[in-house]
């Protein structure tokens, strides 16, 4: 469906009757990231737990997006640096075990749109702004369910949530691309 409209629940917002209400699909959903490490390459790394809602109005063209990332859930595809950045020296997964995006506005563009929300990483939140090429929604054709999905992406400086361990031989500026779909309720 062209032009669909992208909406994430704020906590207290009570969202119109028609709006359509989607659960995000963690096995088809991929919160990752790419670094600049030590000046030799870029490390990528992902989160293989997320959880969420989706909620879309389209006569409206109103919309919002909740997501919820499980930091421990971090993969390099190396253990001993995945430990590490579960520690107090970056992610802090003990005291902090979850990163959240809640949009707060949405403006659409052709195809996609910009989301900006609220990000929060070891309890810093700042305000970011997703960048969406193309919001795609139809029906699977494997499980005939309704199912819209997007991918999103930004880019943050670390030292701005609090993770400054390695500066600046391991790079500040961290870019994130979500790749999340959602079944309507």
């Amino acid at each position: 469906m062209k032009n669909v409209l992208l909406a994430i629940v704020l906590s207290g917002i009570t969202m119109a009757a028609s709006a359509d209400s989607y659960t995000i699909d963690p096995s088809h959903t991929y919160p990752n990231f790419t670094i600049n490490h030590l000046g030799f390459s870029t490390m990528h790394g992902r989160f293989g737990k997320t959880s969420g809602t989706l909620n879309l109005d389209q006569a409206k063209g109103t919309g919002s997006v909740e997501i919820v990332v499980d930091m421990a859930s971090v993969d390099t595809g190396f253990k001993k640096r995945d430990d590490h950045l579960r520690g107090p020296d970056f992610f802090n997964v003990i005291e902090f075990p979850t990163m959240t995006f809640k949009s707060t506005k949405v403006v659409f563009k052709g195809k996609g749109a910009i989301i900006t929300g609220k990000l929060t990483i070891k309890g810093i939140t700042k305000t970011v702004k997703l960048d969406v090429a193309s919001i795609n929604c139809g029906v699977h054709p494997f499980n005939k369910k309704q199912v819209c999905g997007f991918d999103a992406t930004t880019s943050i400086k670390r030292s701005d949530f609090g993770i400054k361990y390695g500066l600046p031989a391991i790079g500040d500026e961290m870019n994130i691309q979500i790749e999340l779909e959602a079944v309507k309720n």
